[in-house]
């Protein structure tokens, strides 16, 4: 019968990744990418960020190597060669990815993707249409940022988006961020690190609205202790540009104020990009953009599935990838389905925060039983000598079987050990299974299992009544 064609639409951490499982079960892959392989992530998301935030770093540790008696003068900030070092990770990246198209045998072909019909593909390049039948297609067309309606901000040279923030030629002495979510908070805490007056205005009443609440009004207070300053509840009126700077008009408990900026960055999050798809052709249903699917990934067409961002659910790299891998073997005939119960979520300001599971606020909203426990990063000796302790863990634990409903961290190396919290939920781990475990001394790690012994009602290192 020959080898089953599979077409992936888009390179992405989703796309990338579902083309390789898919070859690797011995699939016939053509893989359709408009722009650069990598997609959003490798080449103007995760990764160039943190490129900017490991800069950002060096700064924090010079300033702090006073406090241990090394005296380290930083003259200045040599922008362009900050951007060319994040500019030689992308390309490693990306050149990584080619290799493993090649590796893998799949077919990459630099075009516009969009439907024909239920399995047919109209495929652009260079001007020139042409039509592809598949066994199988897999969707992964990502998302683009969501510009909302605010008067001034079209068009508005002062006005840009995340991937603008992670190219600009010089250092801007004020930006207001209009978004208090991940990318706002993350780009707020770069700029602001290499000299940049932040302003962010929330619409919520809170920033980082689905991380916990508790842990992201501590990051909240120690951003402003370092400067940044924050107001939530506050609308954006207008936009006004005025020579070289920008006039923002925010509203809040129905007073006016107009803010001064050199920048304003516009960070409300992302929305889904399948506009061009023309999924009607294919019968595939969507709503406001969104594609739909079932627990394997499949749409309401057989053999057509979608993945990632263009779901508008949660837009996580990770979360991209491990749903590519799942359609991939959904498609080659394996049975698999996405349980996102063990998807975490991971922000790289200067103290990292981290959560996985169930938040405090979910657990109340549903009703479900639970005992939350804390336990203070300064108790634990790697935190207090990295960064003077700041931060905690929170752990929540059902109340009948004590298993791990959800960890929170706010510390040094949260994204690095949020994957062990991940994996506790995913075996459905209770608080005996995490204190069985040896935790090394002294590791930040170690205040995990002190946080889960803290919800079971008897730490070691904290005192509580």
């Amino acid at each position: 019968m020959g080898k089953k064609k599979v077409a992936v639409i888009g390179g992405g951490p989703g796309g990338y990744v579902a083309a390789i499982r898919a070859a690797q079960l011995g699939g016939e892959v053509t893989l359709i990418e408009k722009n650069k392989l990598g997609g959003t992530c490798l080449n103007v998301g995760c990764i160039p960020t943190k490129a900017l935030l490991h800069a950002s770093e060096f700064l924090n540790c010079a300033r702090e190597a006073a406090d241990y008696g090394i005296q380290l003068d930083v003259k200045s900030v040599n922008w362009s060669a900050v951007q060319k070092k994040k500019a030689s990770v992308v390309a490693k990246l990306v050149g990584g990815v080619t290799g493993l198209m090649k590796a893998n045998k799949i077919r990459v072909i630099n075009g516009t993707a969009s439907f024909a019909g239920p399995k047919k593909l109209n495929i652009e390049q260079q001007g020139k249409v042409s039509e592809e039948a598949f066994d199988s297609i897999i969707i992964a067309a990502g998302s683009v940022p969501a510009i909302p309606p605010i008067p001034g901000l079209k068009d508005n040279p002062r006005c840009i988006d995340s991937t603008g923030a992670l190219s600009l030629e010089n250092i801007p002495k004020k930006m207001t961020v209009i978004g208090g979510g991940v990318i706002g908070v993350e780009l707020a805490s770069v700029y602001h690190t290499f000299g940049t007056e932040i302003q962010i205005v929330e619409a919520l009443p809170a920033i980082l609205p689905n991380m916990d609440g508790e842990l992201a009004q501590i990051l909240r207070k120690r951003m402003e202790k370092q400067g940044i300053k924050i107001m939530t509840d506050s609308r954006v009126v207008s936009i006004e540009e005025k020579g070289s700077m920008a006039i923002v008009e925010v509203e809040k408990d129905g007073k006016k104020q107009k803010i001064e900026t050199e920048i304003v960055l516009v960070a409300v999050g992302r929305r889904a990009s399948t506009e061009s798809l023309n999924l009607d052709k294919a019968g595939i249903r969507s709503e406001k953009g969104k594609i739909l699917t079932d627990d394997h990934l499949m749409t309401n067409v057989p053999d057509v599935y979608a993945i990632g961002d263009c779901l508008g659910k949660v837009m996580l790299a990770h979360t991209a990838s491990a749903q590519g891998e799942i359609a991939a073997e959904n498609i080659m005939g394996h049975e698999a389905v996405y349980d996102e119960r063990t998807c975490p979520s991971c922000i790289y300001t200067e103290l990292e925060f981290a959560g996985v599971g169930l938040t405090e606020e979910q657990a109340k909203a549903a009703k479900i039983d639970y005992q939350a426990g804390r336990f203070p990063m300064m108790a634990n000796g790697k935190s207090l000598i990295m960064n003077g302790g700041e931060g905690m863990i929170k752990v929540l634990l059902g109340k009948e079987y004590k298993e791990i409903l959800g960890v929170h961290i706010l510390a040094p190396r949260a994204t690095d050990m949020i994957g062990e919290c991940a994996l506790a939920i995913g075996m459905e781990a209770t608080a005996e299974d995490v204190e069985a475990v040896i935790h090394a001394h002294p590791t930040v790690s170690e205040a995990l299992r002190e946080a889960v012994m803290a919800a079971d009602k008897h730490a070691i290192h904290i005192f509580e009544k």
